[in-house]
């Protein structure tokens, strides 16, 4: 253990010798949530709007339809803008952001890809069937 080190974080070398600091890289299931559900902005903002009853369903369903219909492609490319820079960052933080680093983590950006593809794919049905209700 490190003295300058917060509580509770010790000090190891990963297998690219890094030395992590703070809180540590973002996880790929974290990373891939995050850019899954940017991608799906366009329904589950209206949805969560009017599940707390800021909106009405009817408004909603009409603001997800306009958005998803218009804008679908803008959210999907965001969503992937996201996952994009957090897995730079993530490399970044873990001093492997080359190819050889990305080569070294294409199981975990694999993962993450894959969550977002998934959590897209549940958003998009979680929002469609709530929307059979407006």
């Amino acid at each position: 253990m490190s003295g300058n080190l917060p509580t509770g974080e010790e000090r190891t070398e990963d297998s690219a010798g890094a030395v992590p600091t703070g809180r540590g890289p973002l996880s790929a299931v974290r990373i891939g949530l995050a850019s899954g559900l940017v991608g799906m902005l366009c329904c589950v903002g209206p949805t969560v709007l009017a599940l707390l009853g800021v909106v009405s369903a009817a408004t909603a369903f009409a603001w997800a339809t306009d958005l998803y219909d218009g804008y679908a492609w803008l959210f999907r490319l965001a969503g992937l803008g996201v996952l994009g820079a957090l897995v730079w960052w993530s490399l970044r933080r873990r001093g492997m952001c080359s190819l050889d680093g990305a080569r070294r983590a294409r199981g975990r950006i694999t993962a993450a890809l894959g969550i977002a593809m998934a959590t897209y794919a549940l958003l998009y049905a979680v929002t469609t069937w709530l929307g059979t209700f407006a």
